[in-house]
């Protein structure tokens, strides 16, 4: 696969169409994306959950959350969050897109924004919520010999969910659905 390319991302998002979903019943959250440029190369940040965090304990995820009341769109709720949680403020993030939003069962709407962070300085993470911070190549992504499938009983409901073997332990669940459809959208590079 040729190297991805920030500029094959954001044209493949911006040819993107957007399908929300209705969350009148439904939480809603949102989390980011985070695209950051390591070594020259593209990676994906994710954060491993602390076990006290009251939604997902232990899992990977993005960093992100529930939408405040004052929080003026999606965008800024993703931005708030990224900050709390490991401390990167928003003007050191790029909003690339936004992928579609997709329902989780353990009762939220949740809407993934692509952002992208030229360089992490220091990170300041939240020690309430994440337990640490992963940073894995973006085209592992790509590799189909990394990704699964597995049936999981989710909430009395029998579920296929998506795993990746990138890391010490799958990254699963809607954390991989969320970059399953990034992939999907981007696609390899011609």
């Amino acid at each position: 696969m040729n190297k991805l390319s920030l500029h094959h991302i954001q044209q493949k998002l911006s040819c993107s169409t957007y399908a929300p979903l209705s969350h009148t019943e439904m939480r809603q959250a949102c989390v980011m994306v985070p695209i950051v440029m390591k070594d020259d190369q593209l990676h994906l940040l994710l954060t491993k959950r602390t076990e006290i965090v009251e939604h997902h304990k232990g899992q990977i995820s993005f960093p992100g959350g529930m939408v405040d009341e004052d929080d003026e769109s999606s965008n800024a709720t993703a931005l708030r969050e990224v900050a709390e949680e490991i401390g990167i403020p928003s003007s050191a993030i790029t909003i690339l897109g936004r992928l579609d939003d997709i329902h989780i069962p353990s009762g939220f709407v949740v809407t993934p924004i692509v952002g992208y962070i030229d360089s992490l300085s220091a990170l300041k993470t939240s020690p309430d919520e994440v337990a640490e911070v992963i940073l894995i190549p973006l085209e592992k992504f790509f590799d189909l010999s990394l990704r699964r499938t597995e049936m999981r009983e989710l909430k009395g409901v029998e579920r296929q969910v998506y795993l990746y073997d990138v890391w010490k332990e799958p990254v699963w669940g809607a954390t991989a659905f969320i970059i399953k459809q990034f992939v999907d959208i981007i696609g390899v590079e011609q």
